[in-house]
């Protein structure tokens, strides 16, 4: 295995993208982080969107397996929706052994991050991200794990934080809208950063990794004794936020911000507004589904606080 870093893990996407050849369309879950699908269009590489199956919340085995029958795929991205950790090992193996021309990333942005490779993983790549609002949370900082082989050349852009603010706001303008994203190239990807030495890194994910999780468990536990149970999703999808599942989400959802406090709505189904088609059961899960803050940005009042506006509009 080899490590590379760069200051996004998109732009670690983006070089894989770049350095190869194989210019076949890529799989996608319908409910990928919506810069995902966005370092595609930078990188000029085609893709499609897999609904996510009602029972895992990620993407649909059965779906993509056929799609990658096909063999149309250059490459297949996973991801771990609100950074559940399995992985599909077996179906892993089933893509390798269906078409090994295919570049498989395994996308643990919202996961742990692990700082050593998983050798029992089959993915060609083992992504993670220490950016903003990931489980550690340095600002920036994106590593990977690669297999021996895999082509990766860093790729130099220009960049500047206006570009990058600009397209964020007309991503979340065309979700908010449900209308197709016109993708207008600009300098929003930053890959030039100055990198800390691996070991360095590492350490200093290490150590902010442990007071993560110590917030975050706490916070977590109030969450599961102020709410009711059946509202709340099941305990490996509670790391990166606490995740509750509710039938009038946008009446919930303004109550929160009407009371000072906060949540969040990720991720919605990007099918019809990033690409072609649908994607019911990535566009069910968006809409009753609320993330609420376990990390440093809250505290111990503020989760009270949200519980007794949560409870107070439940049926």
């Amino acid at each position: 295995m080899n490590i590379v870093q760069a200051p996004r893990a998109s732009a670690i996407l983006f070089h894989l993208l770049k350095s190869r050849k194989d210019v076949r369309p890529w799989l996608l879950p319908a409910n990928i982080c919506p810069i995902v699908p966005i370092t595609f269009l930078k990188a000029e590489i085609p893709f499609e969107l897999v609904d996510i199956s009602a029972a895992t919340l990620h993407m649909d085995l059965d779906q993509a397996e056929a799609l990658v029958r096909t063999r149309r795929f250059g490459g297949l991205l996973y991801a771990h929706t609100y950074g559940e950790a399995s992985t599909p090992v077996d179906f892993f193996r089933q893509v390798k052994q269906l078409d090994d021309s295919i570049l498989l990333v395994d996308d643990r942005c919202l996961c742990l991050p692990g700082l050593q490779p998983d050798e029992n993983n089959p993915a060609d790549v083992q992504l993670f991200s220490t950016g903003y609002a990931k489980i550690v949370d340095l600002g920036q900082g994106g590593y990977a794990f690669l297999r021996d082989g895999i082509s990766y050349h860093p790729f130099h852009v220009p960049f500047t934080s206006r570009d990058h603010e600009r397209i964020e706001q007309e991503y979340k303008k065309a979700l908010h809208d449900r209308t197709v994203f016109e993708y207008k190239d600009c300098d929003w990807l930053e890959t030039d950063a100055e990198l800390k030495p691996w070991l360095e890194y590492r350490q200093q994910i290490d150590e902010e990794l442990g007071r993560s999780l110590k917030r975050r468990l706490s916070l977590n536990a109030m969450y599961m004794r102020l709410l009711p149970p059946e509202i709340q999703l099941p305990d490996g999808y509670q790391i990166w936020r606490f995740n509750i599942r509710v039938e009038n989400k946008p009446q919930i959802l303004k109550a929160i911000f009407d009371a000072s406090l906060f949540a969040s709505s990720h991720y919605a189904s990007l099918a019809g507004v990033m690409a072609a088609g649908s994607a019911p059961q990535a566009e069910q899960l968006a809409g009753k589904v609320i993330n609420l803050f376990n990390d440093r940005h809250f505290d111990e009042q503020k989760v009270e606080m949200v519980c007794e506006v949560v409870k107070s509009l439940l049926p």
